[in-house]
């Protein structure tokens, strides 16, 4: 029997996972790897779940933000690609100190496999990533997802939020604000995130 990923959803590069009893015999293959290390037909294979899972919302600006980072990737025992997540380097401006940070992107679950703990095996991988290389984690979330990031650990920041644009410091009263992992900041003080095409946050 292929061993169990622990309640918290750690998974590790190359680990045959089970998920729970209702899916048993249903074995996935957890994988974390650099962009530079994805074969071209890995990378499309992953932008057609993300315009699969997101209905054909995922722009290429949303994919570009997810490369260049680490990638965590779920298939089942034929290879088929079933859940994807990134983690990619930033850099977050606050109360004078310029914080490295992982952000999450381009997470996704192909919509026949969702609500199986796929999800949880991608944020697993992810968030090791960030803990071992980053000051803290940040991400953005859809209402649906935010119910999986906040049941794992995931806060939602109190504070004001903003970018560092072409031009200086941009405010974003109206942006929803992140989603921070492992971060113990004080929201009397503006995140000020670094400045990208498409959607800053």
């Amino acid at each position: 029997m292929a061993p169990t990923l622990p309640s918290a959803g750690r998974g590790q590069i190359g680990v045959r996972t089970q998920l729970r009893p209702e899916y048993r015999g249903d074995v996935t293959t957890l994988r974390r790897a650099h962009t530079s290390d994805l074969t071209a037909a890995e990378l499309r294979a992953a932008r057609a779940l993300l315009d699969e899972a997101f209905d054909g919302d995922f722009s290429d600006q949303d994919w570009e933000h997810g490369l260049g980072g680490v990638h965590a990737l779920v298939h089942d025992a034929a290879g088929v690609l079933l859940a994807h997540g990134s983690v990619v380097q930033r850099r977050l401006l606050h109360n004078g100190r310029s914080l490295r940070i992982g952000y999450v992107e381009a997470v996704a679950v192909r919509p026949d496999r969702q609500r199986q703990g796929l999800g949880g095996q991608v944020m697993g991988a992810l968030e090791q990533v960030v803990d071992g290389a980053y000051e803290l984690g940040a991400l953005s979330a859809s209402d649906d997802g935010a119910r999986l990031y906040l049941g794992r650990g995931w806060r939602e920041w109190k504070g004001a939020v903003g970018a560092l644009g072409p031009t200086g410091v941009v405010h974003m009263p109206e942006e929803e604000p992140p989603l921070l992992w492992g971060a113990d900041l004080d929201p009397a003080h503006e995140l000020l995130i670094d400045w990208r095409d498409g959607d800053v946050y």
